[in-house]
């Protein structure tokens, strides 16, 4: 089976007004996305808020992208479960609708011992009927120590990747030296868009990065500009979305900036699936604008929908403005 390489894009899930999958939404942003040449979607992951979804939506979510996707993408599908059984349950469904693999995190919230941690990847990878990609993400899960992926990676053929969000660039060259020599077909996706190209110079396959769902065209061509060689090209590019991305992870309330870069792509990504403070909305409307001028200052048309048009507060000419030039100073 092909290797998993490329750019695969965890997406946001919209919601309804009552707070539901916005099953329409989602299909035309999983056919935007790959209209924009991504190499594949990456459903359930932090970006889709899979921990807010239950059991039966996350599944739906997957049904979803898969039937849109009709094979013209791979499809890597999030699989984090709070127990063995529940992980095998969705390996399974996920096999059933045609996945490429799934990606499982390590146990989250009880804290665990390497020992357990790697019984828990054999037990899976011993009965799971797809392919597995182990997802280090430690900020909220237990982190799989080096020695224990490689471990998994030597021993088990259904374990063929690992992406890795640590943000620590010597981890993953410490992964790429101790994996890739004696395993080639092993896949490597880094997690950090701050670090894409750095890890792609040293060997990295792709990546899973949240700002190809807000700008496909900018990550893709990164992607490729690396790839072929074209240097310089590829660091402009990473350097010039840095403001953009850091704007969108660090806002309040993760990923609410990511929802408003779709917003600002002319989607609908409805209403939060989390209480937001009085605070949190006045920053998020302030981020609005902020993410709009950087989008139009990077080159992206900006296109607000009806509703959301209505909706955003009008800001004066001369505000606008001044975000642009602290904007412009910044990207140049």
């Amino acid at each position: 089976m092909r290797k998993l390489e490329g750019i695969f894009v965890p997406n946001i899930v919209p919601y309804t007004e009552k707070n539901r999958i916005h099953e329409a939404e989602l299909r035309r942003i999983v056919s935007w996305l790959i209209d924009k040449g991504v190499s594949g979607i990456y459903p359930n992951g932090s970006m889709g808020e899979f921990i807010r979804l239950s059991f039966e939506e996350r599944k739906e979510v997957i049904r979803i992208i898969a039937d849109e996707a009709d094979g013209r993408v791979p499809i890597l599908a999030g699989a984090a479960e709070a127990n063995v059984e529940a992980v095998l349950e969705m390996c399974a469904y996920c096999a059933e609708l045609g996945c490429r693999a799934v990606s499982i995190t390590g146990p989250y919230y009880y804290q665990l011992s390497q020992d357990s941690i790697e019984a828990y990847f054999r037990e899976i990878a011993a009965q799971s009927p797809i392919d597995i990609v182990v997802y280090n993400i430690p900020a909220f899960a237990n982190e799989i120590s080096i020695p224990i992926l490689k471990r998994l990676a030597m021993d088990c053929p259904r374990i063929v990747g690992t992406k890795d969000s640590s943000k620590d660039m010597c981890r993953f060259l410490n992964l790429l030296n101790e994996i890739k020599p004696q395993r080639p077909d092993f896949s490597f996706l880094i997690g950090w868009e701050e670090i894409m190209v750095p890890a792609l110079l040293m060997g990295a396959d792709g990546g899973t990065l949240s700002s190809a769902g807000v700008v496909p065209e900018a990550i893709m061509k990164i992607y490729h500009e690396t790839s072929n060689g074209n240097l310089n090209e590829a660091k402009r590019l990473q350097f010039k979305l840095l403001e953009l991305f850091n704007t969108m992870v660090h806002g309040l309330n993760f990923p609410g900036g990511f929802r408003i870069g779709y917003e600002m792509r002319g989607f609908e990504p409805g209403p939060p699936r989390f209480p937001l403070s009085d605070h949190e909305k006045n920053y998020l409307n302030e981020l609005r604008e902020r993410i709009a001028c950087m989008l139009e200052e990077c080159g992206f048309a900006v296109t607000l929908s009806k509703k959301t048009a209505s909706e955003t507060p009008t800001q004066s000419s001369e505000v606008i403005q001044d975000i642009v030039s602290k904007v412009m100073d910044k990207l140049n």
